[in-house]
């Protein structure tokens, strides 16, 4: 049976891999961020999202550049890939918000919904259900909500301070903002031409009762490759889900 929303879900998206990814370093060096593989994949991140992205209906994705942009831009050209792929190259640093904007004016049906994902995103989860889950909200934005394991090993204790447990990297007990969102047409309109939107827009959006915020589901994949570390521990989760 056919969802009642399936017609107002986005096929078109917004990548951000303009930044410099310097946390990185080596592997940065002489590529963006997005460029750099998953251990074991032989794919870079940016390989993985689209192919996300056009699992979950998106045909076409504009990729904001601007570190490097001809590394990402060269293997773009060359890749097999599931969707329309158009990037557009930052003047200048513009910021997320302001790179969000600047890429959004170059979708193909600026008169339809989109989505948008952060470069260092590696992540598996309906955005379908998100679609709908922004839809049925009426929101101008929604994103996603994670709860990303704390790596260091907690401790839970009783009443009287006896150590009860040792529990290795649990979840957070708070949620964060994932990085991946679902943008209503008229959205763009509202992102700074400079400057961060999580400071900016999003503040207004919340106060305005705007802003949704879906929970990825529990179970599902979700990781930001922010460091060395990350792309080791990718490896070792992508190994285990593939068993």
């Amino acid at each position: 049976m056919t969802h009642p929303n399936a017609a107002l879900r986005p096929t078109q998206a917004v990548i951000l891999a303009g930044g410099q990814g310097s946390r990185l370093r080596p592997y940065t060096d002489d590529r963006p961020k997005p460029m750099v593989e998953i251990p074991g994949t032989g794919v870079p991140i940016i390989g993985h999202q689209i192919a996300w992205l056009a699992e979950e209906g998106v045909t076409d994705v504009v990729v904001s550049c601007g570190h490097l942009a001809e590394v990402l831009q060269d293997w773009l050209a060359s890749a097999s890939l599931p969707a329309k792929v158009t990037t557009v190259v930052e003047p200048e640093p513009l910021g997320r918000g302001g790179a969000l904007r600047f890429a959004a004016a170059h979708l193909p049906r600026p008169d339809q919904a989109w989505y948008a994902t952060n470069g260092d995103i590696w992540t598996r989860f309906s955005l379908r259900d998100m679609a709908d889950f922004h839809t049925e909200r009426d929101a101008l934005a929604t994103l996603a909500l994670a709860r990303p394991r704390i790596p260091w090993g907690a401790v839970r204790t009783d009443g009287f301070g006896h150590v009860t447990d040792f529990i290795e990297a649990p979840p957070s007990t708070v949620e964060i903002n994932a990085g991946v969102y679902v943008f209503a047409p008229s959205f763009a309109d509202l992102l700074p031409e400079r400057g961060d939107h999580e400071r900016t827009t999003f503040p207004r959006l919340a106060r305005e009762r705007r802003l949704a915020g879906f929970p990825i589901p529990q179970g599902a994949y979700w990781r930001a490759i922010d460091t060395a570390k990350d792309l080791t521990q990718a490896a070792k989760e992508l190994a285990a889900l593939t068993r």
